[in-house]
């Protein structure tokens, strides 16, 4: 092979390599807790997984687009678990690699950007408080400058502080302000890393939302930029063009994720800004699982020997048995070491009836007519057994007996 030929082979293999390559994640909520269960664990166990996942994949930035932590005031367990977090990825990324980090709706923005100035020279930037306007950060490579902006979860009432003259009423307001002050320079490729609600995305149970969608802002506010890394809904999807990206929440934090695929966001930009993207899945420490049946099938040795992991799961059960089961969720936890909820399904639930009890009807009817009226109309059932006539009757009269005594 001529030698100009191997050279520019060559050219063309170094071009492959030296993409731009973003890591992209996202709502880690540190110290979170799911009905009483602790996340910690979990956390850690997932945060292992993406320090793996850098280590390998040697990006020349990690955008963590906010809700770093679950709570304003984080407790002492999650800011030790962020510290470690963020020890062992930068031991895992590259020296020349950079780290940023923005403030989200479950943030304080204060906290987030504590000791800024030092973390910089480490390559670790921190999304200040929101002041009116953002500043980017450049990095380069052999194809020129890309400008990385930190916008931290902003309100309408927020930015109205620093522009009062503008007329300012809906979050699209909001960010299309933001983004006008930026001055972003079209020329070089531009990266924002930000934390809202994008119009028509998919929400789950786990976020914080506003009645109405009104916190919603139009996509095409980020028009100028080349790679949009979103946080604040916890499933990973793009929203009107593929650049326009949640990255998702690495862990599920709600039911309604139990069929989600967590992942952690690998986005390759070339030197036009184009962007090419794969999808590294993470696995959990236990993984969440809804049950469903009548309380016999689901405590029967033969079902739950058959799904060991199902034992340690974080489990919601839905029971279809018509009657309640007297301290069924502490039964039940002594096979599901880790249930999270318990609901029924039967007529009583679908039919949700509203028991209205008018005075005139009950003059002429004893206590235990009145009670298996109750009785039918909560539970769905026609009548009382005579068994349990009989046993009513015998609590109406020892109650009836100690009102005489």
């Amino acid at each position: 092979m001529p030698f100009a030929l191997c050279l520019f082979n060559l050219k063309l293999i170094t071009y492959y390599y030296l993409i731009m390559k973003l890591l992209h994640i996202s709502d880690l909520h540190i110290g979170k807790n799911v009905n009483g269960f602790s996340m910690i664990e979990e956390q850690r166990h997932v945060f292992e997984q993406i320090c793996n996942v850098a280590r390998q994949q040697k990006p020349d930035a990690v955008l963590i687009a906010g809700d770093v932590y679950d709570k304003s005031v984080p407790s002492a367990e999650a800011v030790q678990l962020f510290d470690e977090f963020l020890t062992k990825l930068t031991e895992s990324v590259t020296s020349d690699a950079h780290i940023f980090i923005i403030s989200g709706n479950h943030d304080s923005p204060e906290r987030i950007a504590f000791g800024a100035e030092i973390m910089r020279r480490q390559n670790i930037h921190l999304s200040p408080v929101y002041k009116g306007d953002v500043k980017p950060v450049i990095i380069s490579d052999k194809d020129g400058p890309v400008a990385f902006y930190m916008l931290p979860f902003i309100k309408p009432v927020a930015v109205r502080h620093f522009f009062e003259n503008e007329e300012i009423i809906t979050y699209t307001d909001a960010m299309r302000l933001a983004i006008a002050q930026m001055n972003i320079d079209k020329k070089m490729r531009n990266v924002l890393i930000c934390h809202q609600f994008v119009t028509n995305a998919e929400r789950s149970e786990s976020e914080e939302t506003i009645v109405g969608g009104l916190d919603n802002v139009d996509a095409q506010v980020f028009a100028d930029f080349d790679y949009v890394a979103l946080g604040h809904l916890h499933r990973p999807q793009s929203c009107e063009r593929p650049t326009i990206r949640y990255s998702g929440s690495p862990l599920k934090y709600s039911f309604s994720e139990v069929n989600d695929c967590k992942t952690i966001t690998i986005a390759n930009m070339n030197a036009n800004g184009g962007v090419e993207f794969s999808f590294i899945p993470t696995s959990p420490l236990r993984n969440w699982v809804d049950l469903r049946g009548t309380y016999n099938e689901l405590t029967s040795l033969q079902y739950y020997e058959s799904k060991p992991e199902l034992r340690e799961s974080f489990v919601r059960v839905t029971l279809t048995d018509e009657n309640d089961i007297p301290d069924a969720i502490g039964k039940l936890r002594s096979i599901y070491h880790n249930i999270m909820e318990l609901n029924y399904d039967n007529k009583r639930t679908q039919t949700n009836n509203s028991i209205v009890v008018n005075k005139d009807d009950g003059k002429n009817k004893t206590p235990v007519e009145l009670f298996a009226e109750f009785y039918e109309t909560q539970n769905g059932e026609s009548s009382l057994t005579a068994e349990q006539q009989v046993f009513i009757s015998e609590i109406m009269e020892r109650v009836q007996n100690r009102k005489l005594d």
